[in-house]
This record gives structure tokens, sequence and C-alpha cells, in this order.
């Protein structure tokens, strides 16, 4: 028999990965918060951000967010900007002491160790290329901070990785929301989006966390 602790918890996962039906009761500043939450809060990971900001264009494109496409863009760049910030302002600060910390449910040292590896495979560009991976985009911003990389500099590749991650997810769900004959199928169209972009870097982190 299943528990109604157990129906609950299955409610509010369900209910966390639907982009959509979070997206319709908190608006932009939800998907905000979100970009912002998964890249500067290491306790935050799992959130699918990459399908807010998919479904936030698709929204634009159908009139239910009412901002501009351009607007909406570069809100959504200062969010994975800012949260990039904190994650290194973290690292900076506290994050020799991540490695000492004892695994919970909401911290895994495994992570911290992938998304290393993956900056001392990767260089510098590890920042700009990690942000458009789950998991490696919330870690490598703490990674730099740790090893004190110049602000400047690292400013400069979270931007670029910013950009280069928020823009095409955005225009994607606005191209799509403007194409009436594929609505029906958008959670599908959403589904393949998400799986694609992140089965490579799981794939990826399985193999380092082996490693380690």
């Amino acid at each position: 028999m299943v528990t109604p602790f157990l129906i609950d918890t299955s409610f509010y996962l369900r209910l966390l990965f639907n982009a959509e039906a979070i997206i319709r009761y908190g608006g932009l500043l939800i998907i905000f918060l979100a970009v912002y939450a998964q890249t500067g809060l290491f306790f935050c990971f799992f959130i699918p951000s990459g399908a807010f900001l998919f479904t936030g264009g698709m929204f634009i494109a159908t009139g239910q967010l009412h901002n501009s496409l351009f607007s909406f863009c570069a809100y959504m760049v200062v969010a994975c900007v800012a949260g990039c910030c904190t994650g290194y302002w973290f690292g900076l600060k506290t994050g020799p002491l991540l490695y000492k910390r004892k695994d919970s449910k909401i911290f895994r040292r495994k992570h911290l160790y992938a998304a290393e590896a993956f900056y001392n495979k990767h260089g510098q560009l590890a920042l700009t290329l990690g942000i458009s991976f789950p998991v490696i985009r919330t870690f490598s911003p703490i990674i730099a901070g740790i090893i004190q990389m110049r602000f400047s500099r690292f400013l400069l590749l979270v931007l670029v990785g910013s950009l280069i991650w928020v823009v095409p997810f955005i225009i994607a769900g606005y191209l799509i929301g403007n194409v009436p004959a594929l609505k029906a199928y958008l959670p599908y169209i959403m589904t393949f989006i998400i799986v694609s972009v992140t089965i490579p870097v799981v794939i990826r982190v399985i193999k380092e966390f082996k490693k380690v």
C-alpha cells in the first residue's frame, strides 16, 4: 500500500519538474530564481533550469508571458551571471571546506570532484562550456573561486557561457511556441531537449565518479 507521504512526495517531484505548471504560477520571477539558484547555490543543482528557459520562450511566443524576447533573454543572462558570481564568491570564501564536508541529502562531494575534473581537463574554458551542462554549471564557478581565478577573467568567461546556454534555449522555445501544430507535442519536445542535453553529461559525470 502506498503511504500518504510517498503520494505527497511523488506529487511535489512531478510539480518540480513540470516547468510549465510552475511558470504559470510564478511567471518571470520564478524563472529568474530557478536559473540563479541552479548556477549559484550548490544545493539547487537538480533544478531543471533549461526546461524553465525553454518554456519561458514558448510562453512569450504564445503571449502567456508579457515580455519581449530580448528583455527576457537579458534577464536570464543576468540571472545566470549573478548565480555564477555567487558560486565564485562561495568558493572563494568557504570552498575548501566543501572537500571536508560530509555527504548529505543536498550535497555530494562527488559532484565537486566531477566539476574539478571537468575544469582540469578543459581549463578556463570549462566555465564557458560547463554552463551548458547540468551539475557542472553549478560547481564550476565554485572551483574557479577555490583556485582564486582573476574575477575579471571569470566574469568574461561566464558571460560568454551564459549567452551560449541561455539564448538558444529561449529562442528554441519561442520558435516552437510559434507553431500551433506542435502545441500537443510540446511536453515530448521539452523532454527530448532536456534528455538530449543531460544524458551526455550524466555519462561523463559517472565516469568521473568512478575515478574518484
